[in-house]
């Protein structure tokens, strides 16, 4: 994912990649911040990214592909993924241990129209100009908030 998200940076300290992932990635894939800046580190001493340190002030550290960086980063999306995601929602979890559904359903509900709002007004303002990948996941997205409405809706 590091790599990804460098990638399309072109350049990036790990603020930079924290702020994009929060906004793109972390939609759908869970990443500690911490982790961003102990993976850089990683991946600039395997020689997948380079590594640039200002001489001053906060010294922070700017990243970018390497051209091994960039062969893993194309093995990686060359190679379909097998295995499932895992499904962590904090209501279905509630729901599983007995929370009362009405309530729970309603605000559920509630949750997932306005991701869907967000998703649908960012897939209107974005989709001539994304690329190809980020709009199909968007509209995965938009689909899963459906499919939680139907699913919730039915609940309330």
């Amino acid at each position: 994912m590091v790599l990804g998200l460098v990638a399309n940076a072109g350049e990036a300290t790990p603020y930079q990649l924290k702020q994009f992932a929060a906004r793109s990635v972390g939609n759908f894939w869970t990443i500690q911040h911490a982790q961003l800046y102990t993976e850089c580190e990683r991946l600039a001493k395997a020689g997948l990214l380079d590594e640039e340190r200002e001489e001053g002030g906060r010294r922070r550290r700017t990243y970018a592909l390497t051209g091994a960086g960039r062969e893993a980063l194309d093995a990686w999306r060359a190679t379909p993924a097998t295995e499932l995601g895992e499904l962590r929602s904090p209501g279905l979890l509630q729901l599983f241990f007995g929370a009362e559904p009405g309530p729970l359903a309603a605000a559920q509900v509630e949750s997932h129209a306005a991701k869907l709002a967000e998703y649908e007004e960012l897939h209107a303002q974005a989709k001539d100009w994304l690329p190809d990948g980020q709009r199909l996941a968007l509209e995965a997205g938009i689909a899963h908030e459906r499919e939680w409405l139907k699913f919730w809706g039915a609940l309330a």
